[in-house]
């Protein structure tokens, strides 16, 4: 079984448990991310909440309900919320900190579901749906980019993927709640789902007020002593260590390079060879969001009821059960496997899932004049919901955690905080589009598509095109610094590559070797190694010239 572990390298000094603890905590922000999108689900089905918040509107089957357009608002102004919000999250992270800003995003959160808590007409709820996703959107982008500076190299994949897991802990518990209150004829039907809340944004706060800020912004403000200090509590080392010393040199002169060449904007993140960089995170995150999988957990519950299925809420339980154990694998293999074959066989999983969903619900079903589904086949409906299981396994294991991994590490310090707030912002993005889209791509009626099941084929084509995208764009980054990323995208101009590469030296030893003259200096800022190798400074972000992907 030995092979099978994930050891800390026996060069690596301190202790490791202190930063994974640190990391696994600050992961549990994913829950408020992860209740929040899924309590909703739930409650747009809950009779009472329907008889209270519709303004006349009938359903298909004569019951009291808002209209596809009033809930096509109320799931995806969350989403434009959670944008925004992820935007605006480098002007707290670069100016007040990493655990500041958490804190920060957290109240802002609060003031949300307090205002979704008090509602019992649709203005203040959606406006609380608005509040509540500005805060989710600030917390997803701070809190990749905490674990990312804070984790260990040699397991932050797991780390950082740990809050892929609580965003499917924080889906389970929300369909458990929905489940325990949906047949409530009041309004704590809605209101208890909605105020456990309070509890999550508690727990985070409390625990940020104790943890460190990460060592890298301390480094950015120009505080060596506090970052030393951050870095000897997160490995349980005297400041005055020498491996202390060493790690604090590295991240030292990877950020003094960056700024001897300016201040980076958001402008900045789409120039010159972060380009590449900044293009393959925002696709990343926009390709997790089209594989569909916030269709099943915004829309499942009714999605299952409509295609005949008795007990639908049970089947969200299911599918959130699943959700959160299949996340535990991907959370182990990220660090022994890597990025690149999990990320491409998850996607050929979620496809071939995706294709026979789309399939056995299309040919099985049909519609009477009404609108009403008729099933005509009831096995091959639960062969369907088997196929839906099955691609919640591949995604939750692969794309659901890998996304925010791949995205916390590519970028180098200077550009991470904007950097990680654009591809965080194109996930809410199509998170908005297809939270707002969906009851007119699926519903009956005049001006609605009315596609059903057909609108598997849509996720579907986007998983296959997330084969090709990982094949051509992603890099293999398992095991190295955030130094040594940002250095392999300088030297290795193809993903296909990059599995194959290891550094030569680190950034502080070539830039001492600069500065003190033992390399040949040469036109074009060309360093002779003393192996004969030369490299070149380029007049980006990085310290190597970067080419266009092949």
């Amino acid at each position: 079984m030995g092979r099978f572990a994930i050891r800390k390298p026996e060069e690596e000094a301190g202790k490791a448990w202190p930063a994974i603890l640190i990391g696994l905590f600050v992961a549990f922000g994913g829950v408020l991310f992860g209740y929040d999108t899924g309590t909703i689900s739930g409650i747009l089905a809950m009779d009472y909440w329907m008889n209270l918040f519709s303004t006349g509107y009938r359903n298909t089957q004569g019951h009291l309900d808002v209209s596809p357009s009033q809930s096509s608002a109320i799931v995806s102004i969350l989403s434009a919320g959670t944008f925004f919000g992820s935007l605006g999250s480098p002007f707290l992270a670069d100016n007040i900190g990493r655990r500041l800003s958490l804190i920060v995003s957290t109240v802002v959160f609060i003031v949300g579901v307090i205002f979704q808590t008090a509602a019992t007409a649709l203005p203040l709820f959606l406006a609380g749906r608005f509040f509540a996703g500005f805060g989710v959107g600030l917390v997803s982008a701070l809190i990749p980019l905490y674990q990312s500076e804070t984790a260990p190299r040699w397991i932050r994949g797991a780390i950082v993927g740990a809050y892929q897991f609580a965003i499917t802990i924080g889906l389970l518990l929300a369909a458990v709640v929905d489940y325990a209150t949906k047949d409530r004829q009041d309004t704590g039907s809605y209101r208890i789902p909605i105020a456990v809340q309070f509890a999550w944004a508690i727990i985070l706060i409390g625990g940020m007020l104790i943890l460190p800020e990460t060592p890298r912004y301390l480094i950015k403000k120009g505080q060596h002593d506090r970052a030393a200090q951050a870095l000897s509590q997160l490995r349980r080392i005297p400041a005055t260590h020498p491996a202390i010393e060493a790690e604090l040199r590295e991240i030292q002169a990877n950020h003094d390079y960056e700024m001897s060449i300016g201040s980076a904007g958001y402008l900045d993140c789409f120039r010159g060879p972060m380009l590449k960089r900044q293009l393959t995170g925002m696709a990343l995150q926009g390709l997790q969001q089209l594989t569909g999988i916030n269709f099943i957990f915004y829309y499942g519950t009714q999605y299952f009821k409509n295609s005949g299925i008795q007990d639908s809420f049970t089947i969200q339980v299911i599918t959130s059960c699943i959700n959160v154990v299949s996340t535990l694998p991907g959370l182990y293999a990220v660090d022994k496997l890597g990025r690149r074959p999990l990320l491409l066989w998850g996607a050929v999983g979620m496809a071939v899932s995706q294709f026979l969903v789309a399939m056995l619900g299309t040919l099985t079903t049909g519609q009477d004049v009404a609108g009403n589904i008729i099933v005509y086949n009831v096995a091959a409906q639960k062969a369907g919901i088997a196929f839906i299981c099955l691609y919640i396994f591949f995604f939750a294991s692969t794309w659901g955690p890998l996304a925010w991994v791949v995205t916390g590490e590519i970028f180098p310090l200077k550009h991470r905080a904007k950097g990680l707030s654009m591809t965080t912002a194109t996930n809410w993005l199509l998170n908005w589009a297809i939270a707002y889209a969906t009851p007119y791509l699926v519903n009956y009626g005049e001006g609605y598509a009315n596609l059903q099941s057909k609108i598997f084929f849509i996720w579907f084509a986007c998983c296959f095109l997330c084969i090709s995208f990982v094949y051509f764009f992603i890099y293999e980054t398992k095991g190295w610094s955030l130094e040594e990323v940002d250095e392999l995208y300088s030297e290795v101009s193809s993903a296909r590559k990059s599995a194959a590469w290891t550094p030569s030296t680190t950034f502080a030893q070539r830039r001492a070797a600069h500065s003190n003259g033992d390399g040949a200096v040469h036109e074009g800022g060309l360093i002779e190694k003393p192996d004969g190798k030369s490299e070149q400074h380029s007049d980006g972000v990085s310290h190597h010239d970067e080419h266009p992907v092949v």
